[in-house]
């Protein structure tokens, strides 16, 4: 009687192991035939989506000439600008300012905007309307020059290097 039940419990037991790997394998095959496919699209329109904007990015280097007499204000304000600009707005890719070490009132702004709307949502934030309101009489002269990359696909690469 005891091997009778034994042989039961066997079968039973191996009914329930057999079940338990199918339900592994069609997680397996769920994973592998659903999930596998979409992560794979969605991987492809990231990077669809990524080459669309180092198409469309903006890049500009702003050439401005302060006044001497303001140039530690106007480097504290444009210092605040730039760093609230890349940290609050998802399309502001770069607003690197630096001056040329001979001639410190002359100053460079490397921009660089995922696309021309970023840039013009940009021109409307707080941080931006406060920089140019309360440096325009520090400012000699300005000119904006528009520039196009002969390399975009390196740009990442360059940014990617800059660890905090």
């Amino acid at each position: 009687m005891y091997e009778a039940v034994s042989g039961i419990e066997n079968r039973q037991m191996n009914s329930s192991k057999r079940l338990r790997i199918n339900m592994q394998f069609l997680k397996v095959a769920f994973v592998a035939f659903t999930i596998i496919p979409l992560l794979i699209s969605c991987v492809n329109q990231k990077q669809a989506v990524t080459n669309l904007q180092r198409n469309d990015m903006m890049i500009r280097i702003s050439e401005i000439e302060v006044d001497s007499n303001y140039l530690e204000a106007y480097n504290s304000i444009l210092k605040e600008e730039a760093e609230a600009s890349v940290r609050l707005e998802p399309g502001v890719i770069s607003i690197y300012p630096m001056y040329q070490k001979d001639n410190p009132t002359q100053i460079r702004i490397l921009e660089v905007y995922a696309n021309r709307e970023a840039y013009e949502s940009h021109l409307k934030t707080p941080h931006f309307q406060k920089y140019k309101t309360t440096t325009l009489k520090m400012i000699n002269s300005l000119r904006l020059v528009d520039m196009e990359a002969i390399d975009a696909e390196t740009m990442p690469k360059i940014f990617s290097k800059m660890k905090e």
